[in-house]
Protein backbone atom coordinates (compact mmCIF):
# COMPACT_ATOMS: atom_id res chain seq x y z
CA UNK A 1 0.00 0.00 0.00
CA UNK A 2 2.32 2.35 0.87
CA UNK A 3 4.02 2.05 -2.41
CA UNK A 4 0.96 2.82 -4.13
CA UNK A 5 0.94 6.09 -2.29
CA UNK A 6 4.58 6.06 -3.21
CA UNK A 7 3.76 6.38 -7.05
CA UNK A 8 0.61 8.42 -6.27
CA UNK A 9 2.53 11.02 -4.82
CA UNK A 10 5.39 10.96 -7.46
CA UNK A 11 2.70 11.43 -10.25
CA UNK A 12 0.83 14.15 -9.00
CA UNK A 13 4.52 16.32 -7.95
CA UNK A 14 5.46 14.95 -11.88
CA UNK A 15 2.04 16.41 -13.54
CA UNK A 16 2.22 19.61 -10.95
CA UNK A 17 5.88 20.83 -12.48
CA UNK A 18 4.74 19.74 -15.89
CA UNK A 19 1.95 22.22 -15.58
CA UNK A 20 3.65 24.50 -13.58
CA UNK A 21 6.56 25.11 -16.08
CA UNK A 22 4.17 25.29 -18.95
CA UNK A 23 2.36 27.93 -17.50
CA UNK A 24 5.29 29.33 -17.07
CA UNK A 25 6.41 29.41 -20.83
CA UNK A 26 3.97 32.28 -21.74
CA UNK A 27 6.18 34.47 -19.01
CA UNK A 28 9.29 33.79 -20.67
CA UNK A 29 8.25 34.65 -24.25
CA UNK A 30 6.77 37.67 -23.00
CA UNK A 31 10.09 38.67 -21.05
CA UNK A 32 12.02 38.08 -24.05
CA UNK A 33 9.52 39.50 -26.93
CA UNK A 34 10.37 42.87 -28.38
CA UNK A 35 6.34 44.19 -28.10
CA UNK A 36 5.86 45.44 -24.52
CA UNK A 37 2.01 44.33 -24.67
CA UNK A 38 0.13 43.47 -21.56
CA UNK A 39 -1.84 40.58 -22.67
CA UNK A 40 0.40 37.60 -23.02
CA UNK A 41 -1.45 35.87 -26.03
CA UNK A 42 -1.03 39.15 -27.55
CA UNK A 43 2.57 39.67 -26.99
CA UNK A 44 3.20 36.11 -28.70
CA UNK A 45 1.08 36.43 -31.48
CA UNK A 46 3.17 40.06 -32.45
CA UNK A 47 6.32 38.27 -31.96
CA UNK A 48 5.21 35.18 -34.34
CA UNK A 49 4.06 37.68 -36.76
CA UNK A 50 7.15 39.77 -36.34
CA UNK A 51 9.38 36.37 -37.14
CA UNK A 52 7.16 35.46 -39.65
CA UNK A 53 7.46 38.87 -41.82
CA UNK A 54 11.35 38.98 -41.22
CA UNK A 55 11.53 34.94 -42.17
CA UNK A 56 9.70 35.89 -44.93
CA UNK A 57 11.81 38.32 -46.32
CA UNK A 58 15.14 36.68 -45.99
CA UNK A 59 13.74 33.93 -48.36
CA UNK A 60 10.94 35.77 -50.94
CA UNK A 61 13.42 36.29 -54.25
CA UNK A 62 14.33 38.79 -55.83
CA UNK A 63 12.14 40.65 -58.49
CA UNK A 64 14.07 38.66 -61.41
CA UNK A 65 12.60 35.28 -61.16
CA UNK A 66 15.40 32.79 -62.76
CA UNK A 67 13.11 29.98 -63.59
CA UNK A 68 10.67 31.88 -65.94
CA UNK A 69 13.57 33.87 -67.63
CA UNK A 70 14.74 30.84 -69.24
CA UNK A 71 12.95 29.69 -72.53
CA UNK A 72 11.27 26.66 -72.53
CA UNK A 73 12.75 23.50 -74.27
CA UNK A 74 11.44 23.49 -77.63
CA UNK A 75 9.05 20.54 -78.48
CA UNK A 76 10.24 18.05 -81.16
CA UNK A 77 8.60 16.10 -83.59
CA UNK A 78 8.88 12.20 -83.73
CA UNK A 79 11.17 12.90 -86.89
CA UNK A 80 13.46 15.01 -85.11
CA UNK A 81 13.19 12.32 -81.89
CA UNK A 82 14.05 9.76 -84.13
CA UNK A 83 17.22 11.73 -85.56
CA UNK A 84 18.40 12.29 -82.10
CA UNK A 85 18.02 8.80 -81.91
CA UNK A 86 19.81 7.90 -85.27
CA UNK A 87 22.71 9.76 -84.47
CA UNK A 88 23.40 8.91 -80.86
CA UNK A 89 23.40 4.94 -82.17
CA UNK A 90 25.34 6.06 -84.99
CA UNK A 91 28.59 7.62 -82.91
CA UNK A 92 27.74 4.60 -80.30
CA UNK A 93 28.14 1.65 -83.09
CA UNK A 94 30.85 3.72 -84.91
CA UNK A 95 33.24 4.36 -81.72
CA UNK A 96 32.38 1.21 -80.51
CA UNK A 97 33.70 -0.90 -83.68
CA UNK A 98 36.90 -3.31 -82.89
CA UNK A 99 39.86 -2.05 -84.52
CA UNK A 100 39.96 -2.87 -88.66
CA UNK A 101 36.35 -3.86 -88.44
CA UNK A 102 34.30 -2.65 -91.47
CA UNK A 103 30.90 -1.13 -90.38
CA UNK A 104 27.82 -2.94 -91.35
CA UNK A 105 25.67 -1.74 -94.17
CA UNK A 106 23.03 -1.01 -91.94
CA UNK A 107 24.77 1.71 -90.36
CA UNK A 108 25.30 3.50 -93.81
CA UNK A 109 21.66 3.26 -94.52
CA UNK A 110 20.80 4.90 -91.18
CA UNK A 111 22.84 7.88 -92.27
CA UNK A 112 21.38 8.43 -95.11
CA UNK A 113 17.62 7.99 -94.07
CA UNK A 114 19.00 10.90 -90.86
CA UNK A 115 20.47 12.80 -93.34
CA UNK A 116 17.74 12.71 -96.31
CA UNK A 117 15.56 16.00 -96.30
CA UNK A 118 11.78 15.58 -95.83
CA UNK A 119 12.26 11.92 -95.25
CA UNK A 120 9.52 9.92 -92.95
CA UNK A 121 9.23 8.71 -89.70
CA UNK A 122 8.85 5.13 -90.86
CA UNK A 123 11.70 4.90 -92.84
CA UNK A 124 13.94 6.17 -90.32
CA UNK A 125 12.30 3.69 -87.78
CA UNK A 126 12.79 0.90 -89.76
CA UNK A 127 16.25 1.71 -90.24
CA UNK A 128 17.22 2.11 -86.62
CA UNK A 129 15.30 -1.04 -86.16
CA UNK A 130 18.01 -2.89 -88.90
CA UNK A 131 20.59 -2.07 -87.54
CA UNK A 132 19.69 -3.00 -83.92
CA UNK A 133 18.99 -6.37 -85.64
CA UNK A 134 22.30 -6.73 -86.91
CA UNK A 135 24.20 -5.12 -83.99
CA UNK A 136 23.14 -8.18 -82.19
CA UNK A 137 23.18 -10.85 -84.80
CA UNK A 138 26.53 -9.96 -86.27
CA UNK A 139 28.68 -8.77 -83.60
CA UNK A 140 29.94 -9.61 -80.16
CA UNK A 141 30.64 -7.50 -77.42
CA UNK A 142 33.73 -7.42 -75.87
CA UNK A 143 33.05 -7.65 -71.51
CA UNK A 144 35.99 -5.65 -70.85
CA UNK A 145 35.94 -2.51 -73.24
CA UNK A 146 32.86 -2.81 -74.74
CA UNK A 147 34.00 -3.30 -78.70
CA UNK A 148 32.06 -4.64 -81.48
CA UNK A 149 33.44 -7.70 -83.57
CA UNK A 150 32.41 -10.20 -85.75
CA UNK A 151 30.64 -12.64 -84.23
CA UNK A 152 31.46 -16.58 -84.93
CA UNK A 153 28.58 -18.07 -83.32
CA UNK A 154 26.01 -19.70 -85.12
CA UNK A 155 22.98 -18.28 -83.55
CA UNK A 156 20.19 -20.39 -85.41
CA UNK A 157 21.71 -23.68 -84.33
CA UNK A 158 21.60 -21.54 -80.56
CA UNK A 159 18.15 -20.29 -80.17
CA UNK A 160 18.21 -22.18 -77.32
CA UNK A 161 21.19 -20.56 -75.10
CA UNK A 162 19.89 -17.55 -72.52
CA UNK A 163 21.92 -14.62 -73.90
CA UNK A 164 20.23 -15.34 -77.61
CA UNK A 165 17.21 -15.35 -76.75
CA UNK A 166 17.17 -12.36 -74.27
CA UNK A 167 18.75 -10.73 -77.31
CA UNK A 168 15.73 -12.18 -79.50
CA UNK A 169 13.18 -10.94 -76.59
CA UNK A 170 14.79 -7.21 -76.82
CA UNK A 171 14.73 -6.89 -80.62
CA UNK A 172 11.16 -8.54 -80.53
CA UNK A 173 9.63 -6.10 -77.45
CA UNK A 174 11.40 -2.90 -79.43
CA UNK A 175 9.74 -3.94 -82.69
CA UNK A 176 6.42 -4.90 -81.43
CA UNK A 177 6.69 -0.88 -80.04
CA UNK A 178 7.71 0.77 -82.81
CA UNK A 179 4.45 -1.15 -84.15
CA UNK A 180 1.86 -0.02 -81.46
CA UNK A 181 3.35 3.09 -81.87
CA UNK A 182 2.15 3.70 -85.40
CA UNK A 183 6.11 4.03 -86.44
CA UNK A 184 6.30 0.55 -88.54
CA UNK A 185 4.21 -1.60 -90.44
CA UNK A 186 3.82 -4.84 -89.17
CA UNK A 187 4.13 -6.67 -92.67
CA UNK A 188 7.49 -4.56 -92.49
CA UNK A 189 8.68 -5.64 -89.23
CA UNK A 190 8.10 -9.23 -90.25
CA UNK A 191 9.90 -9.26 -93.37
CA UNK A 192 12.74 -7.68 -91.90
CA UNK A 193 12.97 -9.73 -89.01
CA UNK A 194 13.03 -12.81 -91.21
CA UNK A 195 15.91 -11.15 -93.56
Amino acid sequence: MKFFVFLFIAAVSTVSSFTDSFSMMPLLQRQYSPSASSSVFKSNSSSASQTHRASTTALEMSDFDFPSAMPEKPQQTMREKLEDSATTFIADITARLGEGVEPPPELEALQAARDEEGGDVPTLALKIYELMIEQGMRYDVDPDNGKLTPTQFDIKNNLDIPEVKAEFDHLYKYGMELIRRGMLDIDVAKETVKE
